[in-house]
């Protein structure tokens, strides 16, 4: 009886071993599957996340830029960082001098209004001259076109736009 249990796990081994060497290449094919998915999720969280700090960068500096804008106004007297009246170009220059690294500064587009539409000015905004005025409204629209990194990803341009309306207070 030993015998035949000798030959049974003899001719197991045998058989074991053939199906090891017919399938010594899948496990190659399988991880470069695998790889290829992991690298593309991490890429692609990598491109969303950086669209996810751009994006904050447009919201974060239209407010800011709004808050600048609204100091800086017609009657400002601060001799160290007062340049009344608040222009567009002044403005588009603070926006761009605030990028941080990771954005381009020429995607960034400015747009300045004051006394928009509806914000229901006091009647001294309607005179002429008088647009930056203390007590008038100024909005500020920041756009910027974010191109992801890996073009894989997506390969038009995903336009990010944020507006911050404010009082002139200076």
């Amino acid at each position: 009886m030993p015998a035949n249990v000798t030959r049974v796990a003899a001719g197991r081994a045998t058989l074991g071993s053939s199906r090891l060497k017919r399938q010594k290449g899948s496990t190659l094919v399988e991880f470069a599957l695998v790889v290829i998915l992991l690298l593309t999720m991490f890429l692609g969280i990598a491109g969303f996340g950086h669209a996810l700090y751009a994006y904050h960068f447009v919201s974060n500096v239209a407010r800011e830029a709004a808050r600048w804008a609204i100091v800086n106004g017609s009657t400002c007297t601060d001799d160290s960082s007062c340049t009344a009246p608040a222009t567009q170009a002044d403005i588009d220059t603070f926006v761009k001098s605030h990028a941080p690294g990771g954005i381009d500064t020429s995607q960034i587009a400015t747009a300045v209004t004051f006394n928009p539409p509806g914000s229901n000015p006091p009647p001294i905004c309607a005179t002429a001259g008088n647009a930056d005025a203390p007590g008038c409204t100024v909005e500020v629209t920041v756009s910027y076109n974010f191109n992801f990194i890996f073009p894989f990803i997506r390969s038009t341009v995903l336009p990010m736009s944020s507006t911050s309306e404010m009082v002139i207070s200076h």
